[in-house]
């Protein structure tokens, strides 16, 4: 049996950090206000001449160094990414250029805060049909850039970052202790799709537009489909929850994080939080609290590791990884 190893994480953040005090001189917010109602302290800001691809770039190259590897051993990447440099082509045809991973194919993914765990999905089916060996999945934003730095509603929420993993094919034989992707399980409902938007688009509006949130309603259902969706990867994998050592969940908000993590009664050193200094990273959130994760040690190699996330579209994901 084929099974889908993590072999390597990475991760960059932008040497720029935007406090909360650094938004109350732009915005009428305060920094009390900013972490009752999110658990946000801070977040990293890329450069002027940063774009999505380059914190792609240098959050690969980690993984790639992590996992013993060069470009050459790819053969697939596919980054997840709501903010692309360019309409067309692809950034990870930028990102494929960069590492010299000439054997590879690569594409986009889009699926907002879920866009990652579709990602990882996407090269696993790959992994487990044999058509590739070594798969490269990225997450990366410039948030920052479809930010209405006027709407203190949404504006406290976001940062910019990116994580990547290095995913390799294993032959197992011992299903039950064999370090590797268990399932991932997908869902999207496109009719609640304006409850988390942008105001533009290249073909509805020729722009990149804003975000644009109803916030009570997206924390409604992002605590109830997050919590949903873990419990339907662990009923479909027939893994107890008293089993999974860590949850590893989209850093959206501190509030949506525990009201999860309650639901599942999952106790809270037993998730991995990376939100008060990261803000919330769409697609590299994920790969980033994974990075983050490995490198203090609180994530082990054997540890049984549950992911949730949730984004916009609705677009929402589960999946239970052994390391």
């Amino acid at each position: 049996m084929i099974r889908s190893i993590i072999t390597g994480v990475g991760g960059y953040l932008p040497e720029k950090i935007l406090t909360n005090f650094d938004l109350e001189k732009m915005v009428e917010t305060s920094d009390e206000w900013i972490r009752e109602r999110t658990g946000i302290q801070s977040r990293h800001i890329a450069a002027d001449d940063q774009t999505t691809s380059s914190l792609a770039i240098l959050a690969a190259k980690d993984a790639i160094q992590n996992a013993g590897i060069n470009g050459e051993d790819i053969d697939l990447i596919i980054l997840a990414t709501t903010t692309p440099d360019d309409t067309t082509p692809a950034t990870a045809m930028r990102v494929q250029a960069a590492l010299g991973a000439v054997n590879a194919f690569a594409f986009d993914v889009q699926a907002a805060c879920s866009g990652f765990m579709y990602a990882l999905s996407v090269a696993d089916k790959f992994i487990k049909t044999k058509t590739v060996k070594t798969a490269l999945v990225i997450g990366a934003e410039t948030l920052s850039r479809i930010v209405d730095w006027q709407d203190r509603n949404t504006c406290v929420l976001f940062g910019d970052g990116a994580g990547a993993v290095i995913v390799k094919a294993e032959e197992i034989s011992d299903q039950d202790n064999a370090s590797g992707i268990l399932d991932i399980i997908l869902h999207s409902d496109g009719r609640l799709r304006d409850l988390l938007t942008t105001t533009g688009g290249v073909s509805r509006t020729k722009t990149a537009g804003f975000v644009h949130m109803e916030g009570r309603e997206v924390f409604r259902h992002a605590v109830t489909n997050l919590s949903n969706v873990a419990q339907e990867i662990i009923d479909t994998t027939g893994i107890k929850l008293s089993d999974v050592d860590y949850l590893v969940p989209h850093q959206a908000n501190l509030r949506i994080i525990e009201g999860t993590a309650k639901k599942l009664d999952i106790p809270m050193e037993k998730v991995i939080v990376t939100l008060p200094h990261q803000g919330n990273t769409s697609a590299a959130s994920i790969p980033l609290a994974l990075y983050e994760g490995v490198r203090s040690q609180k994530l082990k190699k054997g540890d049984l590791v549950l992911l949730d996330a949730m984004g916009a579209g609705f677009t929402w994901a589960g999946a239970l990884i052994r390391l």
